[in-house]
């Protein structure tokens, strides 16, 4: 933020970002006088340097409307060009999620990440930890999308990780472990050998990977966590059902990443210690 007290060095500011918000937009002072409905001189004196003139409110609105920039940034009150609804819309993406391992969204997320760490709370288990069985079983009920094209995304994602291209810590609620144990809830109807497996890999992949990968295992009784998953600096996402909420506002990523944060301070189960306690569940069903 800019603090100008000065008329002289506002005008002076607001003759800079005019000139600059003109050639960004390809526009002249006569297409600008057009497009505002003044006289061409009118726009002149806003940009001879000579003078200190400011505009009125109205012609300040009218400049910013036609050039595609926020009037405050004109007048030098913000830093920041776009209008208020351009910020959200830079700050706030709202994607359709096709809930599955193959959506082609998450995969560019993940590539345009590489090379940072990724957090992730999955909404069951993360995609990338699957065995081939559980994931025929829970994707063969979406549609567009057929078990083996979620199977081979899958096994892209976990090929960067084998590289280590990228770190990864995720945070699983301890209730989402226990019903894959015993079969219930959202694993009702997955037999137990699936289940029984599904676990061993998980401890595998654990031991096998640390500390590139680093689970750990939360009570969400005591803290609690929607789906959420964090591309490093660039990108934070909340899964919501239909839809990817993707905020690229460097403020919401710092705020996702402490709740992040918040999740492993408080996890009951540190991600040295994951491999044995997954080890310790007893698959019953």
């Amino acid at each position: 933020m800019i603090t100008i007290t000065d008329k002289r060095h506002r005008a002076e500011l607001f003759r800079e970002r005019l000139d600059t918000a003109m050639a960004h937009a390809q526009s002249n002072r006569s297409v600008l006088a057009r497009a505002v409905g003044v006289n061409r001189s009118t726009v002149s004196q806003l940009l001879d340097a000579a003078g200190d003139r400011l505009p009125n409110a109205h012609l300040a609105a009218e400049c910013a409307r036609a050039l595609g920039v926020s009037t405050d940034w004109l007048l030098g009150l913000t830093d920041r060009p776009e209008r208020p609804g351009d910020v959200v819309d830079a700050a706030v993406q709202l994607t359709q999620a096709e809930r599955t391992a193959s959506d082609d969204q998450l995969l560019e997320w993940h590539r345009e990440a590489a090379g940072y760490k990724i957090r992730h709370v999955p909404a069951t288990l993360p995609d990338l930890l699957k065995t081939e069985a559980v994931m025929r079983w829970e994707y063969a009920a979406f549609l567009g999308k057929t078990p083996d094209q979620a199977i081979r995304a899958m096994q892209d994602r976990s090929e960067l990780l084998s590289q280590g291209l990228s770190d990864y810590e995720i945070a699983v609620p301890a209730h989402e472990l226990d019903a894959l144990a015993a079969g219930e809830g959202y694993y009702r109807g997955l037999g137990r050998a699936a289940r029984a497996e599904q676990i061993a890999r998980l401890a595998e992949t654990c031991e096998e990977f640390y500390p590139a990968l680093r689970v750990f295992v939360f009570d969400a009784r005591r803290v609690f966590s929607a789906p959420i998953t964090l591309f490093g600096p660039l990108i934070g996402v909340i899964y919501v059902g239909r839809f990817y909420l993707a905020f690229r506002e460097s403020s919401r990523i710092r705020s996702l990443t402490r709740h992040f944060d918040g999740l492993i301070r408080e996890a009951s189960v540190d991600a040295r210690d994951a491999a044995a306690y997954l080890r310790g569940l007893t698959v019953t069903g």
